[in-house]
């Protein structure tokens, strides 16, 4: 019983930081490990439970991506399908021993993204490098989300603004977008190759989606960096929690 009100705790406000910042991985992965599912496991089960919501998301933008190049926006897809089916079959073939030792790394990295997310994006905002067609840097976005999703949000707003993307309505959309058809690929792969815990994945996805709800009403009311402040806490809160459990 205590197990599953944390997964259900965890996913519900998983939900909320989705909503109202990023950053829901940092409760929902870390909740699976402590409650017994293998680390590799716990990634995909993790990866399934969030899914949902970028849906949601998606569909809140699709004036955005209708009116985006079509050409483009194929383009992009394709190179993000390929990325994240790359990054979810390197998962597979990662033992639960390695892929424990990338843990603290990949949470550390994805914790630096979501706090200077801001700065990233501003320095590749006065640069201007790229072209929105560029395949290389969607692809290498998308097999680090295939592989760990923690933190992909930021990342994907950095990489259209290497491109010289300025409309935030139009990014955020296309964020949400690529992060649906990356999940689509990861949750299709995992669920395939028989590494989802479903009871949990199943229950986690009806909180995380109720908090994803929730969240609406509350992101106006709390003031961003209060949000921001708890999600980086979460962040390295675990990455020192994983990081230390190498040594014990």
């Amino acid at each position: 019983m205590f197990d599953t009100l944390l997964l259900a705790a965890a996913a519900f406000c998983a939900g909320v930081l989705n909503t109202v910042a990023g950053g829901g991985t940092f409760l929902t992965f870390p909740a699976l490990v402590y409650t017994g599912v293998p680390v590799v496991a716990a990634n995909a089960t993790s990866a399934v439970a969030v899914f949902p919501g970028y849906l949601g998301g998606a569909a809140g933008f699709r004036a955005e991506l209708a009116a985006y190049d079509r050409g483009r926006l194929l383009r992009i897809l394709a190179a993000t399908a390929a990325g994240g089916l790359v990054g979810s079959l390197l998962l597979l073939v990662s033992s639960n021993e390695a892929f424990s030792v990338v843990v603290p790394f990949l949470l550390i990295a994805a914790t630096l993204a979501f706090a200077f997310g801001d700065r990233i994006q501003a320095w590749a905002q006065r640069r201007r490098l790229g072209r929105p067609e560029g395949w290389v840097g969607t692809v290498l976005v998308s097999v680090y989300g295939g592989y760990f999703n923690g933190g992909l949000g930021i990342v994907l707003l950095a990489l259209f603004s290497l491109w010289g993307m300025r409309d935030l309505n139009v990014m955020n959309g296309l964020k949400n977008g690529l992060s649906f058809i990356l999940s689509a690929i990861s949750v299709a792969t995992f669920a395939l190759a028989g590494i989802v815990a479903w009871p949990q994945a199943i229950l986690m996805m009806v909180a995380a989606t109720v908090g994803g709800y929730a969240g609406a009403p509350l992101a106006r009311m709390l003031p961003r960096k209060v949000v921001r402040g708890v999600v980086i806490a979460v962040g390295v809160a675990m990455s020192a929690v994983f990081l230390a459990r190498l040594f014990v």
